[in-house]
C-alpha cells in the first residue's frame, strides 16, 4: 500500500469503535486517506497449530473464525462509508493474518499516524492501556493516537502539548500546531521546569533559593518556552498561543488542563531520553489518565 493515510485498528469494541470515528473525522480534516486494518490470526482449514481440548480446531470452526473477521472488518467499512458519505475520503480495508500490533507497526513505516482504541477486546480494567495501545506506543514509527470511547470534547476547546526541549516535543510541538491550526482551536503549550513528582512546598523552600534568584529561575523557564515556539508563531498566524510554565510534575498538569481540552500531544520521550526507548514516564501518565485523545509523537 503506497500511502496508507490515517490507519485506525478496528475490532467491533468501543474504544476501537470511537478511534475509527476519530479517525474519519481526522483523514477528513487532512485530506489524505483512511486506511480499515482488522488484524486476526487466520489459519487454514484444518491447521493443526491452534488446538482444542487437545484436538486440532475443526475446519468448520476455523471458516467461522476467518468470517467473523471478515464481518468486522465489512461492518467497519460500512460504518465508515456512512460517516464520510458527505466528503471525498478515499477509504482502504486490511485484513491481516499477522497480530495487531505486528500489522500496524508495518504499517506505521508509511502512514501518518496510527489510531487506536486505548483498551480493546478482552480488557480488564479500562483505565490501562490495551495491549495493542501498549505496543503502538511503544513501538510504532510514527506518531500514535490514542481515543477513548464515552468522551466528549468541549466545543471550544484547546489544544494541549507537553514541551520540554527534547527531540520529540520537537515533534509534538510541530503537530500540535498543525492540530490546532486544522482545527481553528487554541494552542495551550505547557513547560515545566523539571520532571521531579516533589510536593507542593512554598516555592523557595522547595528550591533553597532567595526570592530574587527564584523569580530569575522562573524568567529563565518562560525565555526556555519562548524559544522553543520561536518560529511556529509565525508559519501558524492563525493560531493563538497561551504560553504556561510550572514548576514540576508535568504529568499532574497535562492531566488537569486535558479537561478542557480537544486534544493532548506528548513526546514519546523527554528530556534525557534516547532514540526508541520505551514511552517516558510523562508521556505514560498522560495517556493512562486522560480521556481526551491524545496523540504521542513518535518517529521512525
Amino acid at each position: 500500500m503506497a500511502n496508507p493515510g490515517i490507519v485506525v485498528g478496528v475490532d467491533g469494541s468501543p474504544d476501537a469503535t470511537a478511534a475509527m470515528q476519530w479517525a474519519v473525522h481526522e483523514a477528513t480534516m487532512r485530506n489524505v486517506p483512511l486506511t480499515l486494518v482488522h488484524a486476526a490470526a487466520r489459519l487454514p482449514a484444518g491447521s493443526p497449530v491452534l488446538e482444542w481440548s487437545g484436538e486440532p480446531l475443526p475446519a468448520e470452526v476455523v471458516r467461522q473464525l476467518d468470517a467473523n473477521a471478515r464481518q468486522v472488518l465489512a461492518d467497519a467499512a460500512k460504518l465508515v462509508d456512512d460517516m464520510s458519505r458527505d466528503h471525498r475520503l478515499t477509504i482502504n480495508s486490511e485484513l491481516s493474518a499477522a497480530g495487531p500490533v505486528a500489522a500496524l507497526v508495518d504499517l506505521s513505516t508509511k502512514a501518518d499516524l496510527v489510531v487506536v482504541g486505548k483498551s480493546g477486546h478482552g480488557a480488564l480494567e479500562r483505565a490501562l492501556l490495551g495491549s495493542v495501545s501498549t505496543g503502538m506506543v511503544h513501538h510504532a514509527h510514527c506518531p500514535v493516537a490514542v481515543i477513548r470511547s464515552g468522551y466528549s470534547p468541549p466545543a471550544q476547546g484547546c489544544v494541549l502539548v507537553g514541551i520540554d526541549g527534547s527531540p520529540a516535543s520537537e515533534l509534538a510541538t510541530a503537530i500540535a500546531f498543525d492540530e490546532a491550526s486544522w482545527r481553528g482551536a487554541d494552542l495551550v503549550a505547557l513547560h515545566a521546569w523539571t520532571d521531579a513528582e516533589v510536593p507542593d512546598l512554598p516555592s523557595r523552600e522547595w528550591a533553597g533559593t532567595t526570592r530574587t534568584s527564584w523569580t530569575r529561575l522562573q524568567s529563565a523557564a518562560e525565555a526556555t518556552l519562548a524559544e522553543r515556539l520561536v518560529g511556529w508563531r509565525e508559519r501558524y498566524p492563525d493560531v493563538t498561543v497561551q504560553r504556561v510554565v510550572v514548576t514540576n510534575r508535568p504529568a499532574q498538569h497535562l492531566v488537569e488542563r486535558s479537561a478542557s481540552a480537544q486534544l493532548v500531544v506528548v513526546g514519546s520521550h523527554g528530556r534525557g531520553g534516547f532514540a526508541g526507548m520505551l514511552l517516558g514516564s510523562v508521556g505514560t501518565a498522560v495517556v493512562q489518565a486522560v480521556r481526551a485523545p491524545v496523540i504521542v509523537a513518535r518517529q521512525g
